[in-house]
């Protein structure tokens, strides 16, 4: 399996990325790859000081990176030797050696632009989603979409349902998760007309356990196992969770060691299993769901380890086969295609 990884994306590339692909290299099967994508000399050197093995790693050089803060597609039509074009272009099934898996912390609409026009979309998306495992007081759920389609109609958020569910039961083991749709009230008249369309097609789609509308504190309650939503709720969402789980956890070390430093001591183990829990890094990235192919995006302050876990799960998803059940669950449902 070759992995391909962007190397120049992320607030600490590149060298939280190396080192997260360094770390990643001991534990690959025989016979993968690592495809590092990237300024050439400067991957080099880093290879050259740690001593790593150079047979598990490609390097692609590239000449232009894009920034976190640049207009998405107008840098990916301007940028064409950056690493994310470059790491798009490599998955796309044109390519006879392709890329089996990507990932990149770079900027993430760029990486969705890059994926769409290189790796295209799977036979009946119509827009790809970005889903990513968000923990709750009830378990892991799957949020769907969280960055990649801001403005969705009411089939892409259908689509996402069915894209979820089957995140759901391949990557988290929900025999038959229940399908809920992000709105600002459970009643039946709430929301946009988008919304309760989506509803509708929801309902008509076989083979889903669909709830109908959830409220944002309903989530972590545990009333679904599936959230759809657009990319802004939903990005905002998993943000606000991440910086909430985060200041939690420091208020609650702080409280306790002020009373009790001892006591505190013995807490640690206990807190620091709770953290690992809600912690992003332990999870990798998120994928682009749709896309022909596998692409993870990581979280824009990813460190070492978060890419070292990005790796670990692309590997476990070019292994599910999630894009063929995708296609064939899509084709059985013509409502959300048509």
């Amino acid at each position: 399996m070759r992995i391909g990884i962007d190397v120049m994306g992320g607030d600490n590339a590149p060298d939280e990325i190396l080192k997260g692909c360094f770390a990643a290299v001991p534990a690959l099967p025989q016979g993968d790859q690592l495809v590092l994508i990237g300024d050439g000399p400067m991957i080099e050197e880093a290879i050259s000081e740690r001593g790593v093995d150079r047979a598990v790693i490609d390097i692609v050089p590239t000449t232009e990176v894009i920034g976190m803060d640049e207009p998405p597609v107008d840098a990916v039509r301007a940028k064409k030797d950056s690493s994310i074009v470059v790491m798009g272009r490599m998955a796309s099934p044109k390519q006879p050696k392709r890329l089996d898996a990507v990932i990149s912390a770079g900027n993430t609409g760029a990486c969705v632009a890059a994926a769409q026009l290189h790796m295209r979309r799977l036979e009946g998306v119509i827009r790809p989603g970005i889903a990513v495992t968000v923990p709750t007081f009830a378990g892991p759920i799957v949020l769907i979409d969280v960055g990649a389609n801001i403005e969705p109609k009411a089939q892409h958020l259908a689509q996402y349902g069915v894209m979820g569910d089957i995140y759901a039961r391949r990557v988290l083991g929900i025999a038959n998760p229940r399908i809920a749709l992000m709105n600002v009230g459970g009643e039946e008249q709430k929301g946009t007309q988008e919304m309760r369309d989506a509803r509708d097609l929801l309902r008509m789609t076989d083979g889903l356990q669909f709830s109908g509308f959830v409220e944002g504190r309903g989530v972590f309650d545990g009333e679904a196992d599936v959230v759809i939503t657009d990319g802004i709720v939903g990005n905002v969402m998993l943000k606000m969770a991440e910086g909430l789980s985060s200041g939690i956890f420091k208020a609650l070390a702080k409280e306790v060691f002020a009373i009790d430093p001892t006591l505190a001591s013995r807490l640690e183990p206990v807190v620091k299993s709770l953290y690992a829990k809600y912690d992003y890094h332990e999870h990798g990235g998120a994928p682009l769901m749709g896309v022909n192919g596998v692409c993870l995006i990581s979280h824009g302050s990813s460190v070492a380890r978060t890419i070292t876990s990005a790796i670990r799960r692309a590997r476990s998803f070019v292994d599910l086969g999630i894009n063929d059940t995708i296609v064939q669950r899509l084709a059985a449902a013509q409502h959300l295609i048509a």
